[in-house]
């Protein structure tokens, strides 16, 4: 990360967060707009009684407290805006997802980090068809096992970036469903963030990766903002760190995302074939200890660039559950 940082911090990006509420925590105070909450005709979203949503904001975005104080996120620059979706046992509501995603765009949100699924409906497939309309980059986990038997809805969805999980030697994790649909990997296990009430929480799951590739979306759409959200998808894949099968494989996508590689290789555009992009200017970023929250987000990013062969998001069936990680209380302060 702090290599990655000497390149972009995520200024200027606003990234949503559709999910259980933001709360204020301190390490996210300052980069917290006022969003909605979609539960209640009132609020604006910095309300979390769950901690998911403040913990999936955290990996994004959070700032810390000092320079070697609180939780450091992905992009500390970027800008979160916060959407409450009503709590559920059934999973995710489509329509009010499709609501939380038009009122995101409408609201100058430059990616989506969707940490939930639901059924179909015609109201979010428009939605979703919108934002990848507007040049947005849409984000979202794959599923989690035992719950999910597949990759769920919406990252299952044609455009989508759906995310799978690594564990902490880097390999996949098996919480992570599989599926052709998957694209990318990140760290998904025993991953630090904030909760509500100015605590910590430590979380298990594709949604923890979906918000760490959310913020690394994030950094790129900074560092070149000339790019569309296809070439944005494009740099992230094409750099990725391969694993397993040569190319792409229905356990890590394209590969294990590789945030030095994303903000520095050169890459040819979408579409032209080429050979393994080459970094210019930094090395690659070694394997990190995710035991503390100011660096371990992303503690199972490899050193080596895999050959990756870049080729269109898949889309397959959806499954009706929200992408809880399973987690134990909050750990205090």
């Amino acid at each position: 990360m702090a290599q990655a940082h000497a390149y972009s911090l995520g200024d200027r990006v606003i990234v949503a967060v559709i999910d259980t509420g933001v709360d204020p925590h301190p390490d996210l105070l300052h980069n917290l707009l006022p969003g909605t909450d979609l539960a209640t005709t009132s609020g604006n979203g910095q309300h979390d009684t769950d901690s998911h949503g403040t913990g999936m904001a955290g990996l994004i975005a959070a700032h810390g407290t000092g320079p070697s104080a609180g939780a450091l996120g992905i992009a500390p620059q970027a800008k979160i805006l916060p959407i409450r979706e009503p709590s559920s046992s059934q999973g995710a509501d489509s329509d009010v997802l499709a609501r939380g995603i038009t009122w995101a765009l409408h609201n100058n949100a430059a990616v989506l980090n969707i940490s939930s699924a639901g059924g179909s409906s015609p109201a979010l497939r428009d939605a979703i068809k919108s934002a990848l309309d507007r040049d947005v980059v849409v984000v979202a986990p794959a599923g989690n096992r035992p719950f999910d038997l597949g990759v769920t809805f919406p990252a299952a969805y044609d455009g989508v970036l759906a995310v799978g999980a690594t564990d902490r030697n880097g390999d996949h994790a098996e919480v992570s469903v599989t599926g052709e649909q998957v694209a990318i990997s990140a760290p998904g296990v025993d991953i630090y963030s904030t909760s509500y009430n100015g605590q910590y929480r430590k979380g298990t799951g594709t949604s923890d990766a979906a918000a760490i590739v959310s913020g690394a979306v994030a950094l790129v759409r900074s560092k070149y903002p000339q790019l569309s959200a296809p070439e944005v998808v494009h740099r992230l894949t094409a750099t990725a760190t391969d694993k397993g099968a040569p190319g792409r494989d229905e356990q890590y996508g394209y590969g294990v995302l590789n945030l030095v590689a994303a903000l520095t290789a050169d890459v040819p555009p979408l579409g032209e074939p080429t050979a393994a992009p080459t970094t210019t200017g930094a090395a690659a970023v070694p394997e990190q200890s995710d035991d503390h929250a100011d660096g371990g987000l992303l503690g199972a990013v490899l050193a080596a660039l895999g050959a990756a062969a870049v080729l269109a998001i898949g889309l397959a069936y959806w499954h009706r559950r929200r992408q809880k990680t399973s987690r134990p209380p909050p750990i205090s302060r």
